[in-house]
């Protein structure tokens, strides 16, 4: 059987990696984990309640799991909120809406690998992932802006690199990847939405469904790297 953890298992991405990994395999325990912990008509997945922001709410929910993951993807970010939208000019900086997108965007995942990484599956291929963002690379950002969520993204491809360095030490087959999903129908994108070019707003399920191919094509060396929806290695 495959154990497999989704964290951000609520949002509109999560949902797709839940019901895609459902129509996969049949063999298959799904722990969807979000701050709501929805229930699900499938007693193949098990609801578990985790605040990302909170280490106790993380470690708790880690010790409810209790198998060996085959792979866990990280499936939440935060691009904007109440009083908090990406700044166009370095005037709109401001250090409440800084510390929340990297509380959400770097620090949380960095939470998860904390209490997740050691539940890997040893002796087999197993896949530690979190959804980035292309906005992330540095080596890409021809545009400026977005001071907050860019800068948060690429803390978190670094936190990324130092997981799959240290994992690598000991854990040979298990890889560690960044994902660009591609601008997908959300709620993260929606107010940007009439920016993007036709045929290039994808539904979930879309996202979800490319990203888990082009994990099932990533080996060892791969690991740590920033991989677009079409499996295109997107440079730091």
């Amino acid at each position: 059987m495959k154990n497999i953890a989704i964290i951000g298992a609520s949002g509109g991405i999560g949902v797709g990696f839940v019901r895609q990994l459902l129509q996969r395999h049949d063999d298959v325990r799904v722990y969807a984990l979000s701050r709501s912990a929805l229930a699900y008509d499938d007693d193949r997945v098990l609801p578990v309640s985790i605040d990302i922001t909170n280490e106790g709410s993380v470690a708790a929910a880690a010790k409810l799991i209790d198998a060996p993951l085959d792979m866990v993807i990280i499936a939440t970010g935060l691009l904007h909120g109440e009083n908090m939208m990406p700044e166009k000019s370095v005037r709109d900086i401001a250090a409440d809406s800084f510390m929340r997108s990297y509380e959400v965007n770097t620090v949380g995942p960095a939470l998860v690998g904390k209490y997740f990484l050691p539940l890997m599956r040893k002796g087999g291929r197993a896949v530690f992932a979190a959804l980035s963002a292309r906005v992330g690379s540095v080596s890409d950002n021809k545009v400026g802006g977005w001071y907050a969520y860019r800068a948060s993204k690429a803390a978190l491809n670094m936190v990324l690199k130092n997981f799959a360095i240290e994992m690598g030490r000991r854990h040979k087959e298990l890889i560690i990847a960044a994902l660009q999903p591609g601008t997908v129908d959300t709620k993260l994108s929606e107010p940007f939405q009439g920016n993007v070019a036709e045929g290039k707003l994808f539904t979930a399920d879309f996202s979800a469904s490319a990203l888990l191919g082009v994990l099932d094509n990533l080996s060892p060396a791969d690991s740590g790297q920033l991989f677009d929806w079409q499996g295109t290695l997107i440079e730091p």
